[in-house]
């Protein structure tokens, strides 16, 4: 008896199927991750809000990750958070053994066209998101400098990681739209380094900094009045800052606004954590209901309380939608935050 050609391949393609394990398919979350460990990746040096965030994280997740993997924390900088992405993308595994808290900016490196970016953040798998503090410019007490209004007639030398950081960003931003006087010097190692400059007399202040790390990691700064913030970096103001104002209410039109809105746009996932590309649906899930439920959990927020970080999160799906919209932004928007991005700075 013959087989038909329809036949014949579901007849192979049977015999291919039984070669495959049954428990590779009917593998649950739980059965996959128990036994297992997680590689949290981390785009900076040890030290920092970023990493500190993230090792505080790594304490309590795994109580509410099926099967309860052991989590490790690994420190991967370079390339201002833009290495890590990539390893991501790239290299690491894609089955939910890798989580990483991405650098709030990647989206909109993408967006401009960075030559360094592999990835693409709408094809990570978004956990959620831990804050939405904003960024903000400060100055040292030493300069004379205590509000943004000063800095239109007198030169502010901010500290810098790199060209692509948010620390340089921000600062050209504001010289070539509004017409500020910061002299940024790129190149610092960390942003601690910065910190360092700025108590040494080298620079008169930061280009970027979480708000919630200066309240974190300086607070007797803030109370001694050793740093003052000039503006901060998001679409609201932080109810704490009040007075300060927002980088894009600064703008004299509406063409500005729009360039200075969508570069404050990361601000709502300022820090975020992600997954690989094709993690498989139902780990997804169970991660992203992990990391909510973590938020909840008093052992957590008790051990956050105590080390004064704060934790305004939002879910995976919200955090993958704030990502995905700027890469929807209008193209004359992106065209002419990527000239500022890419502009010698001065």
């Amino acid at each position: 008896m013959r087989l038909s050609s329809f036949a014949l391949s579901l007849a192979l393609g049977a015999i291919s199927f039984g070669a495959v394990p049954l428990g590779a398919f009917a593998q649950t979350p739980e059965e996959f991750w128990r036994g297992k460990s997680i590689d949290y990746i981390v785009p900076t040096s040890p030290g920092g809000d970023y990493d500190l965030r993230s090792r505080l994280m790594s304490r309590h997740y795994n109580k509410h990750i099926p099967g309860n993997p052991s989590i490790v924390v690994r420190n991967m900088p370079g390339g201002l958070g833009i290495a890590a992405a990539n390893f991501l993308a790239k290299a690491a595994p894609r089955d939910g053994t890798v989580l990483h808290t991405i650098f709030q900016n990647m989206p909109t490196l993408q967006a401009i066209g960075n030559k360094a970016v592999q990835f693409d953040v709408r094809e990570f798998g978004w956990i959620g998101n831990t804050t939405s503090t904003p960024n903000v410019i400060n100055s040292w007490h030493t300069t004379g400098i205590t509000k943004i209004e000063d800095v239109y007639t007198k030169e502010l030398i901010v500290g810098a990681p790199g060209a692509a950081s948010t620390s340089t960003l921000y600062p050209a931003a504001m010289n070539a739209i509004l017409g500020t006087k910061f002299k940024i010097v790129a190149g610092y190692p960390g942003g601690n380094d910065v910190n360092l400059a700025m108590e040494k007399g080298e620079v008169g202040g930061r280009g970027s900094n979480s708000w919630q790390s200066w309240k974190s990691a300086h607070p007797h700064w803030l109370a001694e009045k050793k740093i003052y913030i000039l503006v901060q970096v998001a679409l609201e103001r932080a109810k704490d800052l009040p007075d300060v104002p927002l980088m894009h209410e600064l703008a004299k039109n509406e063409e500005d606004r729009a360039v200075l809105r969508f570069v404050s746009s990361d601000m709502g996932i300022s820090r975020a954590v992600v997954t690989t590309p094709g993690v498989p649906a139902d780990r997804l899930t169970a991660l992203r209901r992990g990391f909510d439920a973590m938020m909840k959990d008093p052992e957590f927020i008790a051990e956050a309380d105590k080390v004064k970080m704060e934790f305004s999160p939002t879910t995976g799906e919200q955090a993958q939608v704030v990502a995905e919209s700027m890469l929807n932004a209008p193209p004359k928007v992106i065209e002419r935050a990527r000239e500022l991005m890419t502009a010698p700075t001065k």
